[in-house]
């Protein structure tokens, strides 16, 4: 039998074994590669490198895209999609250092303070994203949806285990710490994710209330003092300003259409 009538049963039996071998990119790139190889006048090894190479690039991804589902962003953002320009007294340096991962190795929080539309959970999101482009266990929620969910697990006799969930995930985002009063009880299992992180695990935090502030949101001063305590030991501190540059892009956007439409 000729090599071009062998061709088709081999290459089924090819995709037969990728199957059961689960090696999906294999099974619909080896003939595209292999003609690719015979044209490029390639080695074996250098053909069976690349379709390898493939495989592990394309698992690399999928793996990627399930941390970043898995993370429930409300909206993803990333820092190359952050404008730094706009916000020049944001340490650039510091946010492309943090986002390199040193700090989920360490266990050190980090905290964005600033007024509402300066930045906060877009570089919070951010930092997230990259640490799940480096294949870890990420959570993003808000303090207020946090405290839902544990109180609920409480009232269900589920807080034990709910709450080791959040101690495993390798980094969480805090969104909107302090941004509402919260009753002691529901500040108390609030503390109980935050100290089981605590020199462990890395936490991100955002908020637009100066620390001084916080006992306003938090009545009880010993809890409140005692999370303050947690978060902010061995903390990259980022003040994002005051000055919402959302808002400024808006008005921006405005007097553009104005000067087009009077033009």
């Amino acid at each position: 039998m000729s090599a071009a009538a062998t061709a088709p049963v081999q290459q089924a039996t090819i995709r037969q074994y990728a199957k059961q071998l689960l090696l999906r990119t294999v099974g619909t790139q080896f003939a595209e590669l292999a003609e690719e190889a015979v044209r490029q006048k390639r080695s074996h090894l250098s053909y069976l490198e690349a379709l390898l190479g493939a495989e592990v690039e394309e698992r690399d991804r999928n793996a990627v895209a399930r941390r970043i589902t898995e993370a429930h962003f409300p909206k993803l953002k990333t820092l190359e999609g952050f404008v730094f320009a706009d916000a020049p007294h944001i340490p650039v340096a510091l946010v492309r250092k943090l986002a390199e991962g040193g700090y989920l190795q360490r266990s050190e929080p980090i905290i964005f303070l600033g007024e509402t539309g300066t930045g906060k959970t877009h570089l919070a999101t951010g930092l997230a994203v990259e640490a799940c482009r480096q294949k870890k266990r990420v959570r993003f929620t808000t303090a207020a949806q946090l405290v839902n969910e544990l109180t609920e697990a409480k009232n269900k006799s589920e807080l034990t285990r709910v709450t080791q969930r959040w101690t495993r995930y390798e980094l969480i985002v805090i969104d909107e710490m302090a941004y509402v009063a919260m009753p002691e009880a529901a500040a108390e299992l609030l503390f109980q994710i935050i100290a089981g992180r605590a020199e462990r695990a890395a936490v991100v935090v955002t908020t637009n209330l100066p620390f001084s502030e916080w006992t306003t949101m938090f009545p009880n001063a010993r809890l409140c003092k005692a999370m303050l305590d947690r978060l902010t030991d061995q903390a990259h501190i980022i003040e994002t300003g005051t000055e919402s540059y959302r808002f400024r892009r808006t008005l921006e956007k405005k007097d553009g259409k104005t000067m087009k439409a009077r033009g």
